[in-house]
């Protein structure tokens, strides 16, 4: 019998008409998947399959995060413009739109028991949703930078958030507050998850680090080493033995006691943006523009610690330790002596259980009270055999047990490349229908996109052009010396150039050492060298407590002007660092320029603050109009300066 692969593409298609901004795949099946996209569309996929089921409309701006309900039966997807719409798969319509936050959400999380949800924006907040009172409960206030990810525990008691502030936090539902903030990462947090059975939680950074939390203690349990790249995704086995990280092109599974990687798989599937597990296998899936891609990993060939598998097998969902007859009765533990969730639903209405959280009362209503017959929110089946099959019946009162889900096939290991998934007969009679008609270029990713390669060659002497366009010139061997000289023509001159810059970037930092800030931002604006300034404000982004009035005005047109640059690289540095000062100083400059100081006496503070907040005023205007003309820009880029651009809007409120 042939050996088959460790791990392998399953599939890539076309998942949307322009960008694709996020997708989640069901935890309960493994089978399903959502994605959201560019087009305002949030789309439903069975996995293995290239025909998307059913298109959801409704949102009037892009699609940045979604997620299903613990059942698969609902979905919730988060717009940029920080509205949320809940939709019901089996009856194919719009439950609830949620509007509150005030820029676009990034992370969302059912309830385990499934009437709240949780969302994280880029607003630093986090709000509670109750889904039958059609409106928010509770908002959480703490973060001073976008939530990147948040989690119910198993229990359904906290909920932990983690942030681009390189924070993680956990809150309490009952209280309505903050019980503990982990410390210890250096970069983003990217991703939180609560251990399945036992008092652990665990963190991804883009630090490239994952780090564990006993949460009795709230202390550190322990720390993996920094691995190649950033985490983007982290995931616990459904049994507890150990934990997956995906990274850029690679996943890892994790040990945590003590913290260390267990083994590594090379995936080739980019920036991967969710994994799941079902049925021995790991499904990951990506996205990149338009296409979504699946891979697949045997577990069974996945290596565990022994001593893991061995707790995990000890500590299941459905076993506790019993306490001593003689002794008081202890809450329930796992092997490893840590407290375990009680996960069993308290018989209680859903009336009672929202009376016992945390609410306040909420300055405008978060949704309507009228139902939802908005001809705008269309649930369009594409694929109504798959649709019957993946998300009805499932409430049917079947005589047989229902279905196991069969493992993808793994292809030969002796394969130079994966084959496609080839579909079921009855599969293959469905009409292929793509989501919107596009042209699909497939790409290569051994040559580089958009690079005519003999612009980069030696130029053709003219005696080497063919007199006859049919023909091929005729190119003359090259020998080895005048290939060298080619290669090293241009190597002086760039040698020149990164010489300079390294001796403007020792002049700036000479000044930052010697304490003097602003000195060094105006040494590094007098040189006019764009590629100083990016490095310059890289770092600054990196410490968001340097940042005053002072260097706004200073910095705001260097921000402007990298904004402007044809490399995207210096945007996505202009733009972050304008984010920092809308954040930190929008409302300062709005408040001091819509009051202006009045002629009796003389406060020269407020009469400095106030023409640092005009200026800086005039800036922030010039640089909408920038950001006006950008944000139909299509990609990340584009987004984010749509992003911008509703922070630039708050100016006028």
């Amino acid at each position: 019998m042939a050996a088959t692969k460790r791990a392998w593409k399953l599939q890539e298609f076309v998942a949307h008409g322009s960008a694709v901004n996020c997708l989640a795949l069901g935890y309960k099946s493994g089978r399903v998947m959502v994605t959201g996209g560019e087009d305002k569309k949030v789309n439903m996929w069975a996995v293995g399959k290239p025909n998307c089921i059913m298109s959801l409309s409704g949102h009037t701006s892009p699609v940045e995060c979604v997620r299903f309900g613990n059942a698969e039966e609902l979905v919730v997807a988060g717009s940029q413009s920080g509205s949320l719409k809940i939709w019901d798969l089996e009856a194919a319509k719009i439950v609830r739109t949620l509007t509150g936050h005030k820029s676009n959400i990034r992370s969302l999380d059912f309830h385990p028991y499934g009437e709240f949800v949780a969302s994280g924006s880029m607003d630093t907040n986090i709000k509670l949703w109750d889904v039958r009172r059609k409106g928010c409960i509770f908002t959480y206030k703490g973060h001073t930078d976008g939530v990147n990810c948040i989690r119910f525990s198993p229990d359904g008691r906290w909920i932990a958030s983690a942030g681009e502030d390189s924070s993680l936090k956990m809150w309490d539902l009952t209280a309505g507050k903050m019980i503990q903030e982990f410390k210890g990462h250096t970069g983003p947090v990217t991703g939180v998850e609560f251990h399945p059975n036992e008092f652990l939680l665990a963190s991804g950074s883009a630090d490239r680090t994952v780090k564990f939390w006993d949460l009795e203690t709230f202390q550190l349990v322990s720390s993996t080493g920094a691995e190649s790249g950033a985490i983007r995704c982290i995931f616990f086995h459904p049994d507890g033995k150990c934990l997956f990280g995906g990274s850029q092109d690679a996943l890892r599974v994790f040990a945590w006691e003590p913290g260390r990687c267990l083994d590594a798989f090379s995936m080739g599937w980019g920036k991967v943006a969710d994994i799941s597990v079902a049925s021995s296998q790991l499904i990951g899936a990506s996205f990149s523009q338009t296409n979504v891609s699946v891979y697949i990993v045997d577990l069974n060939t996945v290596t565990c610690s022994p001593s893991q598998i061995k707790r995990a097998q000890m500590s299941g969902p459905g076993m506790v330790s019993q306490p001593v007859p003689s002794e008081p009765a202890k809450p329930p533990m796992s092997a490893s002596g840590r407290r375990t969730f009680i996960t069993e639903r308290p018989p209680t209405s859903s009336t009672k259980k929202a009376s016992e959280m945390k609410t306040e009362p909420e300055e405008e209503p978060s949704a309507s009270n009228e139902p939802e017959d908005d001809s705008s929110n269309v649930a369009q089946i594409q694929n109504p055999e798959d649709y019957k099959e993946v998300f009805q019946g499932r409430t049917k009162i079947e005589r047989t047990p229902p279905r196991k889900l069969e493992p993808f096939p793994a292809p030969p290991e002796d394969q130079s490349k994966a084959k496609p998934y080839k579909q079921p007969a009855r599969e293959q009679k469905v009409k292929q229908e793509p989501v919107k008609p596009a042209t699909i270029v497939p790409a290569d990713r051994n040559k580089p996109a958009d690079l005519n390669m003999a612009e980069f060659l030696p130029k053709r002497p003219d005696s080497a052009v063919s007199a006859d366009p049919r023909r091929p010139p005729e190119v003359p061997e090259q020998s080895e010396d005048e290939v060298l000289s080619s290669v090293h023509k241009g190597h002086e001159s760039m040698c020149a150039v990164l010489g300079n810059r390294h001796r403007n970037l020792e002049i700036v930092r000479a000044l930052w050492t010697s304490g003097d800030i602003k000195t060094s931002v105006d040494s590094a604006v007098g040189m006019k060298d764009l590629s100083v300034m990016v490095d310059l404000l890289n770092v600054l982004i990196l410490k968001h407590s340097l940042w005053t009035l002072d260097l706004c005005t200073v910095l705001l047109p260097q921000i402007h002007e990298l904004m402007a640059s044809k490399y995207e690289s210096y945007c996505h540095t202009a733009c972050n660092a304008l984010k920092i000062v809308l954040r930190s100083f929008s409302s300062i400059i709005k408040t001091n320029v819509k009051a202006p100081p009045s002629g009796h006496g003389v406060d020269i503070s407020r009469e400095e603050r106030y023409k640092k907040c005009k200026v800086c005023h005039g800036h922030l205007m010039a640089i909408r109009g920038l950001v006006e003309k950008k944000q139909s820009m299509a990609g990340k880029l584009g987004s984010t300066f749509r992003e911008l651009q509703i922070m630039l809007n708050g100016l006028d409120d």
